[in-house]
């Protein structure tokens, strides 16, 4: 982890209603790895707490963030111009384990809502060891970063509430239309769409990853305010608990109880 440092706007822009990406300058992006997040802070002694945003993408020297506008925090952060600069906390969490994947391991990235931007960074992240990743991904009824994705995915699959974007239905409905079984699956959005994931991967015996997204006060474990139950006691605090931004966000969906 980093500490906390200025980072000045490069570029932002708005991708659909109320969900923006953000490019920062950002000396060391090699350090990232996918599934890891930022926090964000304001120069505003009203608001302290940050505002944890998952990585989208990170090279050369460039951090890219996509958010959705939730409240002030958000909203203010979207007003923004390139040249500003807003304290910045990271990278954070531990993110997914790509280096006992092999050649030809089978591989699915799983994204949903906001859980969707970190996948392309996983998918790109994938294609740099030579393993190549089958994409799956669920909106509402907005897309974003679809040009991005058609250009990194090999294999991807769209699906939206109202089926403007790909096919109607959820992201299982897409898994089981298309038969599709890898060794292992990566995955972040909201819990339903975890929970059902969990059900389908163990029905089939596939390894399971899952990006938690909680509410976050610190963002670095001290204040035990975005606790997940486990399904083993915590070597530390002996309780079926673990930190959702120390110990995960990403975690074996073995390990966790949605």
């Amino acid at each position: 982890m980093n500490g906390r440092s200025y980072a000045k706007i490069i570029e932002q822009d708005r991708l659909c209603e109320g969900i923006f990406r953000l490019r920062l300058a950002f000396s060391d992006t090699d350090s990232i790895r996918p599934g890891q997040f930022f926090n964000l802070y304001l120069d505003d002694g009203r608001h302290l707490l940050p505002r944890p945003i998952s990585v989208c993408e990170a090279e050369g020297g460039v951090l890219t963030l996509v958010y959705r506008v939730v409240g002030f925090g958000t909203e203010a952060i979207s007003k923004m111009l390139p040249g500003e600069s807003l304290w910045i906390l990271g990278p954070l969490g531990n993110g997914y384990s790509l280096d006992w994947l092999k050649e030809d391991s089978s591989v699915l990235a799983v994204g949903g809502g906001l859980g969707i931007p970190p996948m392309l960074f996983l998918t790109h992240a994938l294609a740099k060891q030579g393993i190549s990743v089958g994409t799956v991904l669920g909106f509402r009824d907005e897309g974003f970063l679809l040009p991005e994705f058609e250009e990194a995915a090999p294999s991807l699959y769209l699906s939206s509430d109202s089926g403007r974007i790909g096919e109607k239905g959820t992201v299982i409905d897409l898994l089981e239309t298309h038969h599709l079984k890898p060794d292992v699956i990566f995955s972040c959005g909201p819990l339903p769409m975890l929970r059902a994931l969990k059900d389908f991967a163990a029905a089939r015996q596939i390894r399971l990853f899952v990006s938690l997204e909680e509410r976050m006060a610190c963002g670095i474990g001290a204040c035990l305010a975005c606790v997940c139950s486990t399904t083993e006691l915590d070597d530390h605090s002996r309780v079926h608990n673990r930190r959702v931004c120390k110990d995960g966000p990403v975690f074996d969906a073995e390990e966790v109880a949605l």
